[in-house]
Order: structure tokens, then sequence, then C-alpha cells
């Protein structure tokens, strides 16, 4: 299947239009411009490398619907609690992900430059997009970037059926002599919900081995799902899948780390703390953590070093001996960037269903747009 038959029932738009209206979306509902375009930024920059799950498909409900139920403050207001050399803890006080993390990797960056490393924490914030965009702002900054944060519980522990931990992202950005980083953005789960919610658009049932309902079978009716991972009658499998014949056990022991980190550094809230409902079943902030961690190659045996063994290493990868049937191996960043590519020239998909909601969004907030996939 070609990439444009993928996405055959969408409509492309621009990335100029497309991150216009996320950013007058955003500040409809109380966002300054200035946080606006960072968020904008991070959402079409999802788009852009062809993460769907986490690009305007996350507009509205994680951010404007939970700004407007009252758990997410459009107002980002951060506050340093500690500044030492090469480490420092920032409170997002509730406020967008996106801005706060932006601070924190570029405090991680700067602390880099000047002794090698540096590594930010960051307590009571929200969901920040992708994980990747953090880890790239250091690799263009000739560094290595990590980060991670935690999230609502989704994953069920190996031999587990509870949703316990987030999604937990571990995530590495490496900066090398090919076009692209390396960028390694996944999950600790087989999948996360944004993916679930992209077959959810597109009326598909999901993959088994997926999701484990409290009977400890696979689940893979994908609308029910998507409501029992709210309620925890289902859970996320970690990396490994089931059990642990295939390895799910290092899915959940990463899945750990990253919880951890994510809250033992910073103080903060973790695991069930993070359901986003009070015993009345009512909606809470999500008081998330993250860290940030920026190492210098320079102060090994230098950048351009650096990146060539890493562009070599990434190099040979691909050029190792294919299994029988396939013509290409993809080294972490690589798809990404060639969707880049794709839509530089063609724009970004955008199916039924976001075409509704981004309708909805123009007429609710009175936006002058017209959209292109309205004139057919």
């Amino acid at each position: 299947m070609s990439y444009a038959d993928a996405y055959k029932d969408c409509a492309w738009m621009d990335f100029e239009t497309l991150e216009k209206f996320m950013i007058d979306s955003l500040m409809a509902v109380g966002i300054n411009e200035t946080d606006a375009k960072i968020i904008g930024d991070v959402l079409i920059e999802s788009d852009k490398r062809g993460i769907d799950s986490h690009g305007i498909g996350r507009l509205k409900p994680i951010y404007i619907d939970r700004i407007n139920i009252g758990i997410m403050d459009p107002v980002t207001n951060i506050e340093v609690l500690k500044d030492d050399m090469s480490t420092a803890v920032l409170d997002g006080h509730n406020g967008m992900g996106h801005v706060v993390g932006k601070k924190a990797m570029e405090m991680a960056i700067e602390k880099a430059k000047k002794y090698g490393t540096g590594m930010v924490a960051v307590r009571n914030s929200n969901h920040y997009g992708i994980a990747g965009y953090f880890a790239t702002m250091a690799t263009d900054a000739g560094m290595i970037g990590i980060t991670g944060t935690n999230a609502r519980p989704s994953i069920a522990p190996t031999f587990g059926v509870e949703n316990m931990m987030g999604t937990n992202p571990l995530t590495f950005g490496i900066p090398t002599d090919d076009p692209f980083p390396f960028v390694l953005d996944c999950a600790t789960s087989v999948t996360q919900r944004g993916k679930i919610e992209v077959y959810g658009r597109a009326g598909k049932e999901l993959p088994p081995g997926w999701v484990i309902g409290h009977d400890g079978s696979t689940r893979t009716d994908t609308q029910q799902v998507l409501k029992d991972l709210t309620t925890g009658q289902a859970a996320l499998t970690p990396l490994g899948g089931i059990g642990d014949q295939t390895g799910g056990y290092k899915g959940f022991g990463y899945a750990m780390v990253v919880e951890i980190l994510s809250a033992a550094l910073q103080d903060g809230a973790f695991m069930k703390e993070l359901n986003g409902f009070d015993e009345n079943h009512k909606p809470i902030p999500y008081p998330l953590g993250h860290f940030f961690i920026a190492i210098d190659p320079a102060r090994f045996m230098g950048l351009e070093v650096f990146k060539r063994v890493a562009g070599t290493i990434c190099r040979q990868i691909r050029e190792s001996e294919k299994a029988p049937g396939e013509d290409r191996i993809y080294t972490a960043g690589e798809k990404e960037y060639e969707a880049f590519q794709y839509r530089s020239k063609h724009g970004c998909p955008v199916p039924p269903s976001l075409q509704k909601m981004m309708i909805e969004l123009r007429d609710t907030y009175k936006l002058n747009y017209s959209f292109n996939f309205e004139k057919k």
C-alpha cells in the first residue's frame, strides 16, 4: 500500500494552516499567544513526523476539553524549586506540559554546555506532547537528549491485569552525521492510548496482544477498550506483551524506571494518584512528572567523532541482511524523517473524524477559517 493510499479518506492540509488553527484554538480557551505558539509547534511537529496519535488529534480531547472542565490551567506559571549546578527541579503548577517541557529542556541544555551534563525534573505538569520534540531540542544543539514522563495508569505489570503505570515513554535523541538524528520515541507499552484512538477513528479492531482484560485474555474491541481503559476494566500490555515468554517483564521494568524517575526526583504524584478522578469519579488534574537530560558529546571525544560513529552504526544496521520479502531496515527516526519529506510537499492528513472536530472548534469559538475539505 502506498503512503497516499493509507490516507485515502483524509483531507490534506498544509503545515502553516494546521498550526495556525491550533494556535488560534488554544488562544480561544485562554492560553496566551507565546505559550500557544509553543504548544502549536509541539503538536504540528508530531503531525509533520507522521505521529498522528499526538498531533491535532490531541488538540480538543486532551487540552481544550481539560481546560474547559477546569482540570488544566491555561496559564502556565513555572516555579524553579531548586537550581543547582547541573540539576534543577521545576513546578509547572498544573500548566501546559509543552511549555514547562520546553523550559526544562532548555535549562538542561544550558547546564550541559557548562558542566557536560544537565538534568531537570518537573512536577505538577500535564501531557507534554511527543517526547521526541524535547529529545530533538538537544540533538539540534549537538547534544544527546533523554526524556521521560509518567502518565495516567494504563499498563498492567507482568502477571497482573490492573492498570498501574502510565505508558511512560523513555525517549532518546542522538545526533548523527545522517540528515536526521537517531530518535527513539516510544511508550514502554506495546502501544499507547493515542494509537488505539487512531484505530477507533478508523473503525478498526485492535491487534491481539495490545490490551489485556481482567480475565487475563487479550482484548480487540477498540471502542469498548477505550472506555474500559478509563475505568480500569482493561489495561495496556508492557513491551513484550502478556506474560514473560516474549519478554513482557522487560517493558514492565522500563515502565517502572520511568515511573520512579518521573516522581521520585521531584517528590511528585505517581501511578493511581494520576487517575484523573476523585473518589466520586469527578475529574481532577493529572499532576504529571517529567525528567529531561542533556549530555554534551564534545566533552568526550568530540561532537564530530560522536556523530560519525553514531551515523556509521545506523548505516551498517540499515545495510545489513534483510529478512525474506523485506527490502528495508529502518533505524529510529528514519520513518519520521521520510514522513516529514512527504508531508512537506503534500501536507498533513486529516481524517473525517478530525475534520468534524475542527469544524466544531471553529464554530464554537467563532474562528475565521474555511477548510479545504468543506469545498468538496
